[in-house]
């Protein structure tokens, strides 16, 4: 089982490619930002899927949703659940 840390104050966090952050929402154990270009990342506990990216894998990186990416969806919005993650999309 992976470890994750979890802190309960706010740290600096490293995107990949400087990415510039429009949204940003916290689960409980998750977070989720959009980028300005309409990408999804993910990280935190995944045990339910919550971080969408086809598996149950916790992560303390942010990686992309790549399954949004393959359907041509633009992410405008998301909002973190205790254990889900919503998006609101719209096609390219």
């Amino acid at each position: 089982a992976a470890f994750i840390s979890i802190q309960a104050f706010p740290a600096l966090l490293d995107l990949p490619q400087d990415l510039e952050v429009s949204a940003v929402s916290c689960g409980s154990r998750h977070t989720a930002v959009v980028t300005r270009g309409g990408e999804l990342y993910t990280w935190g506990w995944g045990k339910y899927g919550q971080l969408g990216h086809g598996d149950n894998i916790s992560s303390d990186q942010a990686r992309r949703v790549e399954h949004l990416v393959a359907e041509g969806l633009r992410v405008e919005e998301v909002v973190c659940g205790p254990w889900s993650t919503y998006v609101r999309v719209r096609e390219r």
